[in-house]
């Protein structure tokens, strides 16, 4: 069989597992009828995709290849705005050099957000980039779906060093998606008149692309892990729940979701997600008095300029409620049936195995920094929580006891041990009292029980969950990434970061993120009755039964004084070399932080007045 027949059919299976999908991508066959065979070259930098050729790069320091920007789908403007993604255009006409990263999609912050923000981007952002071994073939693939809160970030991570580090045993692919308004503007009329959830489906093609052509490249499609930190977790998630759990392993086989983020998520046409739709239609001139009163808004968006909708995403997003989002994933009853929460629970998932972490401090960021008396906290609540009654307040008060009713500036803040001693519900190395109270609302809610929730759904019908805590001192919402992938911190040691890509490689290639004694003990000589050597080693799956999650934390050091990265925060006394030990143990997850377990059931119990 020919490589583009196999190319075909490889694609048109991928289509038959999953022709419930609510859109309907412009097929692959108009063009393969009209493209030129492939041709092998002495160039192996060459690869041709059929609808265009690109030229990868070789990187001398790496030793790695690398594509970068290469198109996935068409650009989504004009007609295509706010429709499901398409197949790219036929360009033969040059060879396109892959030695530069895409233009990012426009960008819409979370509120508040100041006047100096760039929110400027290409609608025309549908690009991926490979980094691959050379000479290598039927390797692993690793998919890196960045975070940003579904409105910030660009498909910019360098893969190349937990490649190099784990032996370059597999290829990374990282991938963008449109963002804000582009990728997620949600109502009646842009569900009946083009798509909701744009920014996903793109998500959903670009991995039909893994699938149609990363044998080109070296890789395996069926060999597939899709990964992600924050919102890029939260994708991974969305693509786990992805019509019902039907789709199998046609996608991908593994997720890694690190501090899957779920905000609240309504229904497409709920008041939520149609007043960010009109207030972005009035931010643009579409709503009220459009001067068509016979066209539709949708259709008037539609015809504006990128600079106005640009401009109308960035401030309707920013001008929310603190540290929210103006357009988020919602619930469309195809693409995404259910809550989260809900579906997790009857384990209706794709893929075959997942690896899920969280982060100490995943809340200290986003919860208003003006929380210092009880009444505050409960204030805090009714506005996160709109929905909640006097008895619900009451019941989440019940779930988070606080040890003061307010803060004093005297009491010391450290880092919990997590299983002694006090604990996340009132302590943390940023805060104390009814702010750390809120923190942890905020976390728990957002991040972490969604942590759980995921990685219990792959706790049998054949299918395994690894969980585990990124605690290394700060430890804020996103400070583990630069331990997976680097350039490390100054508080993250050569033996803690090679750990931990370890973890993440080991996974990837075999399904199973325990690592060898030596790099689990890194420069110290590893023992019998080492701990930190024996928890990574032997990295048990997670059930509920048996809730175990593995904590990374190093001990020792040598102190220095850092940004928190909070406003009003002061600096925060964190450790670096010499002197750091990797320190790595199983933990009870269920009851670490003071019955954490306990309080992610309440959450999933009032998961539909949140909704989550």
């Amino acid at each position: 069989m020919s490589l583009l027949k196999l190319c075909a059919l490889v694609f048109f299976t991928i289509i038959s597992q999953i022709s419930t999908y609510p859109f309907n991508p412009r097929p692959f066959d108009q063009f393969l009828s009209t493209r030129q065979p492939y041709q092998y070259a002495s160039n192996d930098l060459l690869v041709d995709l059929g609808y265009e050729q690109y030229q990868g790069v070789h990187d001398e320091g790496t030793g790695l290849n690398t594509w970068k920007g290469v198109r996935y789908a068409a650009a989504p403007i004009g007609a295509l705005r706010w429709q499901a993604p398409q197949a790219p255009l036929i360009n033969r006409g040059e060879v396109l050099r892959a030695d530069a990263l895409p233009p990012r999609c426009p960008q819409s912050p979370a509120a508040p957000t100041g006047p100096d923000f760039d929110f400027t981007g290409n609608e025309d952002c549908l690009f991926l980039s490979v980094y691959a071994p050379p000479n290598k073939t039927n390797l692993p693939v690793l998919v890196w779906i960045h975070g940003g809160g579904y409105g910030l970030g660009q498909g910019d991570q360098d893969m190349s060093s937990i490649i190099n580090t784990n032996d370059n045993s597999f290829i990374g692919v990282t991938i963008q998606y449109r963002l804000g308004a582009f990728g997620f503007l949600s109502s009646d009329e842009v569900y009946r008149y083009g798509t909701t959830n744009a920014g996903i489906k793109d998500q959903t093609f670009a991995l039909q692309w893994v699938q149609s052509y990363i044998g080109l490249f070296g890789g395996d499609p069926s060999a597939v892990t899709i990964s992600g930190e924050s919102s890029g977790a939260g994708a991974v998630m969305l693509q786990v729940l992805a019509f019902g759990g039907n789709l199998g392993t046609s996608l991908f086989r593994q997720g890694i979701a690190s501090s899957p983020y779920l905000p609240q998520q309504w229904n497409y046409g709920d008041y939520v997600p149609s007043r960010s739709y009109y207030a972005f239609a009035q931010a643009v001139g579409c709503f009220p008095g459009y001067d068509n009163p016979s066209a539709s808004i949708f259709q008037c968006l539609v015809s504006k300029d990128t600079n106005t909708l640009q401009n109308a995403s960035a401030f309707v997003s920013g001008s929310g409620r603190y540290e929210t989002w103006g357009f988020l994933p919602v619930t469309d009853g195809s693409y995404i049936q259910q809550l989260p929460s809900q579906q997790l629970l009857k384990k209706q998932v794709n893929g075959e195995n997942i690896l899920v972490g969280n982060n100490a401090n995943d809340g200290v960021r986003f919860a208003a920094r003006n929380i210092v008396t009880e009444a505050d906290f409960i204030g805090f609540l009714r506005d996160s929580f709109p929905l909640f009654t006097d008895g619900d307040i009451e019941k989440v008060l019940f779930y988070y006891p606080s040890t003061s009713a307010s803060v004093d500036p005297s009491i010391p803040k450290f880092a919990t041990s997590g299983d002694d001693g006090a604990t996340a519900l009132n302590e943390s190395t940023y805060d104390t009292g009814q702010q750390q109270r809120a923190n942890n609302v905020f976390a728990e809610t957002t991040f972490v029980c969604p942590s759980y929730w995921l990685t219990e759904a792959f706790s049998n019908r054949g299918r395994t969950g690894y969980k585990y805590q990124y605690s290394v001192i700060g430890a804020q919402h996103g400070l583990d990434v630069s331990g997976i992938f680097g350039p490390p911190t100054p508080n993250q040691s050569p033996d803690f970061t090679r750990a931990f890509m370890s973890i993440w490689g080991n996974f990837v290639t075999t399904g199973n993120p325990s690592i060898s004694a030596a790099i689990a003990a890194g420069s110290k000589t590893p023992s019998n009755d080492d701990s930190t050597t024996s928890a990574a080693t032997n990295f048990p799956p997670f059930s509920v039964a048996r809730p175990y999650q593995l904590n990374l934390n190093e001990t020792g050091g040598t102190p220095y004084s850092a940004p928190g990265f909070v406003p009003t925060a002061p600096n925060i006394t964190q450790f670096e070399e010499p002197g750091l030990k990797n320190s790595f143990r199983l933990v009870n997850a269920y009851t670490w932080e003071g019955g954490r377990g306990t309080r992610c059931d309440f959450w999933r119990s009032v998961a539909k007045i949140v909704p989550e």
